[in-house]
């Protein structure tokens, strides 16, 4: 033990070493103590998997050694199932999904224990293995950003972000999606923002509850993403492009969660059709309305619209266009990695 590690001993009195055996008194499982939380809890690694658990839900193992040599093994009944760790990241603790999870790692000042740091997890309760991007941003700035895979009923350590930083209302950006992009299954994507008064509320919480986290569900399953079942789609009058102005061959069919409306990706040869700015901008918002009709018959939760930068026309017509559609709950044109400010995020309610 180092000399750090044996004063952050002395100082809360620990129970337990880095590197000591436990027994969790609640499952019967052994673990080794990998790092210390803060004064009464540790992290501890069982099978490959760390989480927190409070000093009182864990002893050393030396009488369970001593005692299984003489015990005959019993029949397993229902009441001799291990009951989940409280305070722990086992498979069961929550309702199947995925979930951002943020635990409060403690400082001891004046005595009294004060929030120092958070502790952010990715927590995959579903029964299958996933692919996430993850990005913390304030304001321009990017903070941390990770992306990867995570097996089912699993989490990850993603990083730490101090206590006074959350003052800045950072936002935590993320994508998840079955790891199988053969099954068709949509993806899910949102910003999660935590004001201050939220934060202070939800660690007052689990201070009173003795939960060491609190956690957001991010997504709870993944919805096919253009099912072939879906009858066509009915094309009312108003959406239909205006027959009196230059418009290219029929709109595709299928949905799409990303719509760009560069006019060069619109219509490939505006230049040889010799448009108008007018007759552009008049083909782009029809384009737009139409993929709206689509993904509103389609169910669809969000989608983005690319428009660029420029001066803005496009962009100011786009919201004009997303202002008179009912299905559109709201819309956001923030800093986005792949698309900076020239996109907006739309998001549908039904």
């Amino acid at each position: 033990m180092t000399g750090t590690e044996q004063q952050r001993n002395k100082t809360f009195d620990m129970k337990f070493s880095i590197g000591d055996t436990v027994l969790l008194k609640q499952t019967g499982e052994e673990g080794v103590v990998t790092g210390y939380l803060n004064p009464g809890m540790y992290e501890v690694a069982v099978a490959g998997i760390v989480f927190p658990v409070y000093e009182d839900a864990m002893e050393h193992p030396y009488l369970k050694w001593f005692t299984e040599q003489k015990k005959k093994k019993k029949t397993g009944t229902q009441q001799d199932l291990p009951l989940p760790e409280q305070g722990s990241f086992h498979h069961g603790r929550h309702a199947q999904g995925i979930f951002l999870s943020f635990m409060p790692v403690y400082d001891t000042r004046d005595m009294e224990d004060v929030v120092d740091e958070l502790k952010v997890y990715l927590i995959n309760e579903l029964p299958y293995p996933v692919r996430f991007r993850y990005e913390v941003r304030v304001e321009e700035q990017q903070l941390f950003f990770h992306e990867g895979f995570l097996t089912a009923f699993s989490h990850i350590y993603l990083h730490s972000i101090p206590y006074a930083d959350m003052n800045d209302r950072p936002r935590f950006h993320w994508l998840v999606a079955d790891a199988d992009s053969s099954k068709g299954l949509k993806e899910k994507a949102d910003v999660l923002r935590i004001r201050p008064a939220q934060l202070f509320q939800r660690i007052s919480e689990i201070q009173q509850s003795g939960e060491p986290t609190f956690s957001y569900l991010l997504a709870d399953g993944f919805m096919v993403a253009a099912p072939l079942s879906m009858p066509p789609v009915r094309q009312e009058k108003s959406f239909r492009p205006r027959q009196d102005r230059p418009v290219t061959g029929p709109f595709q069919d299928l949905p799409r969660y990303e719509l760009d409306l560069h006019i060069e990706q619109v219509e490939p040869d505006y230049r040889k059709k010799r448009m108008t700015n007018a007759d552009m901008l008049q083909l782009q918002t029809d384009h737009l309305r139409y993929y709206l009709r689509l993904a509103i018959a389609h169910r669809f939760e969000r989608m983005i619209v690319i428009h660029g930068l420029g001066r803005g026309t496009l962009r100011d017509a786009v919201h004009q266009v997303l202002r008179e559609t009912p299905e559109v709950s709201r819309f956001v044109n923030e800093w986005m990695g792949q698309y900076g400010f020239g996109a907006t995020e739309v998001h549908f309610s039904y």
